[in-house]
């Protein structure tokens, strides 16, 4: 889903409104870090009154949100392949509702672990051991798939490996150091490479 640019202005507005600041190009870096540890990393301390400005402040972007072309698609592809399909967010249970009507294939997905069920939000693990437990699913046959570097140390803080794209604003370069073990352009490429790309090896015991 293309939300990272939305998410920095959110916070970015939640900021100026606890009279705090904090320049746009430092938040988009920790963009899919969970507000928990995103706000101290930002300011050097807490802000309570920024964290319950930002999801109102989103809440009035969300209209923008659209998903990436091959989104849905590809994870309608993935699941008619055999492997379960489980979201893994820092993001809230309501603002998730949003996003996956936007993303329109609500059936080819098998599961969801949210914010609202962790204590700790990426770069901890914990979102994705959630998800894989509350799933069934065996770490040694999981993959994550996402858009930040955050997104790689929670994977592999979780045991399991991840594949990126660079729509969330990192570099291939960034990714690869951040220890992907393959990077796409954007999720058509992605899919239209799916096959080959480390997915494919989760599909030998389905086809």
């Amino acid at each position: 889903m293309d939300t990272n640019y939305l998410h920095c202005l959110a916070w970015s507005r939640a900021f100026r409104d606890a009279g705090e600041w904090a320049p746009m190009n430092a938040i988009h870096r920790l963009i899919g870090m969970g507000g928990d540890q995103l706000v101290p990393e930002l300011l050097g301390h807490d802000s309570p009154a920024a964290t319950a400005a930002r999801p109102v402040r989103y809440a009035e972007l969300v209209s923008e949100v659209k998903a990436f072309p091959g989104a849905g698609e590809l994870l309608h592809r993935i699941h008619d392949l055999g492997p379960a399909v489980v979201l893994a967010t820092s993001a809230p249970a309501a603002e998730l509702e949003e996003l996956r009507k936007v993303l329109d294939a609500d059936e080819a997905i098998d599961g969801q672990t949210t914010a609202d069920e962790v204590s700790n939000a990426k770069f901890d693990p914990e979102v994705f051991l959630t998800a894989m437990r509350n799933a069934s699913i065996d770490p040694r046959r999981a993959l994550a798939v996402g858009d930040s570097v955050w997104d790689i140390r929670a994977a592999r803080s979780a045991g399991i490996a991840c594949i990126t794209v660079e729509t969330g604003g990192f570099s291939q370069h960034e990714l690869n150091e951040a220890g992907a073990v393959r990077v796409y352009r954007d999720v058509e490429e992605l899919l239209s490479q799916l096959l080959t790309s480390p997915i494919a090896s989760l599909l030998t015991t389905f086809i």
